[in-house]
């Protein structure tokens, strides 16, 4: 399989996982947050789909998790 298959196809897992349990923001922010795990993953060596979808969703759940932790601590501060 190709690259481009195998990103597509992790991406599409990560997406219709995300969207599902209704954790994803706008559209574009979570692409990008998505194509950038799968690509810093390619960039070590991983090309199993299921591995690249997988932490790519921990990627993502981490950083809508910092991002909510931050508008908590900008909340108390006002």
């Amino acid at each position: 399989m190709s690259i481009r298959c195998t990103v597509e196809s992790a991406f599409f897992i990560a997406w219709s996982c995300l969207e599902q349990s209704g954790e994803l923001g706008s559209p574009d922010e979570s692409a990008n947050v998505i194509l950038d795990a799968i690509e810093a993953q390619l960039r070590t060596g991983e090309r199993r789909q299921l591995m690249l979808a997988n932490k790519a969703i921990d990627a993502y759940r981490a950083q809508a998790a910092q991002h909510r932790l931050s508008q908590i601590r900008e909340t108390r501060l006002c």
